[in-house]
């Protein structure tokens, strides 16, 4: 199944289920209202979702209308729990080697973690809003997997099948607020704004072969401005989302609708480019060339994961930086 939400002017909008070809869409209701509602009670409400997206397909389903992306909130656009993991141990490696950082112990046998905010996902086509540029703009480009409710310490061999959903991201971060907040050791607050989302989210067997140990194969593509910035393959993840699960279910319950992400997809071959600006920095310093810059108001960012045909399932993200409002405004 491929799912959505529409925005209604309400905080959690309208559920749809979305044809393979992202054309046609129709209501979820009155299976479920929202996303939030259809996780809570998953096991319950898939089937007959699973059915009406199966006559969706037949081009049988009543009332059935024209999908557009821009239309949409991320697929669950808020959720209590949302847990960003660094699955890639090559962005991590240059990123040592390139400013100096010293090894963090265990990293590949225990995977690095933060929690960020999940009160106030973006949309594909929403803008994303900074104060300033000196702030360092970044995006990440990952995968994700949303789960139903996971039990406190759960193993990995348990954890796929708590795996519902899998979601398209990009990570927004402010390089410049990150190294104070990193060495703090309390996290990250300025450094990670809201994140924003593909258009839908799929169930894996949607990925078909492209999900396969615990992990999205496919490509992930960026594009900056319409030029070409990257396509790595997120099957050179080191630990597995089922890994990334049993991690952060080690000490606590994880509540249906939490948020596991990759981490920013990475490739081991410079050739297949990047999926933030703050590793190719990193490979810039290494080559004795001038850095990247980071993103600039106006600057557009492009993103889709893409399957062995070209075709890009959960859509795409597309986001132009822009000012954020002054307090006070809108």
């Amino acid at each position: 199944m491929k799912l959505a939400t529409l925005r209604d002017g309400s905080r959690d909008g309208h559920l749809v289920l979305v044809s393979r070809d992202l054309a046609l869409a129709v209501s979820a209701r009155p299976h479920a209202a929202t996303l939030a509602e259809a996780i809570e009670a998953w096991d319950q409400v898939a089937p007959a979702l699973a059915d009406l997206h199966q006559r969706l397909e037949l081009r049988q389903a009543a009332s059935a209308f024209a999908f557009d992306p821009a239309q949409v909130m991320a697929p669950l656009p808020r959720t209590f729990q949302w847990c960003d993991g660094s699955a890639f141990l090559q962005h991590g490696q240059r990123m040592q080697q390139a400013f100096g950082l010293p090894p963090i112990a265990d990293v590949d046998r225990i995977p690095l973690m933060y929690q960020g905010a999940g009160d106030d996902f973006l949309g594909a086509r929403e803008a994303i809003q900074v104060a300033d540029p000196v702030y360092g703009i970044d995006f990440e480009g990952e995968f994700a997997v949303v789960v139903d409710d996971v039990p406190m310490g759960c193993t990995a061999a348990e954890a796929e099948r708590h795996i519902k959903l899998i979601v398209q991201l990009n990570d927004v971060s402010l390089r410049s607020m990150a190294p104070r907040e990193m060495s703090t050791g309390f996290g990250f607050i300025h450094a990670k704004p809201s994140t924003s989302f593909a258009p839908v989210a799929i169930t894996p067997d949607e990925l078909g072969e492209g999900w396969q140990g615990g992990r999205v194969r496919l490509r992930l593509q960026t594009e900056l401005n319409g030029e070409w910035f990257g396509h790595p393959c997120a099957g050179q993840m080191h630990f597995s989302f089922p890994q990334l699960i049993a991690h952060a279910a080690l000490t606590r319950r994880l509540g249906a609708g939490t948020i596991i992400g990759s981490g920013t997809v990475s490739s081991a071959n410079e050739a297949d480019g990047f999926s933030c600006i703050s590793e190719r920095r990193a490979v810039d310093k290494i080559r004795g060339r001038e850095l990247t810059e980071y993103l600039q108001f106006g600057d557009v960012v492009r993103m889709r994961a893409l399957d062995e045909q070209g075709a890009a399932p959960f859509g795409s993200i597309e986001q132009v930086v822009t000012a954020a409002p002054q307090p006070g405004g809108r």
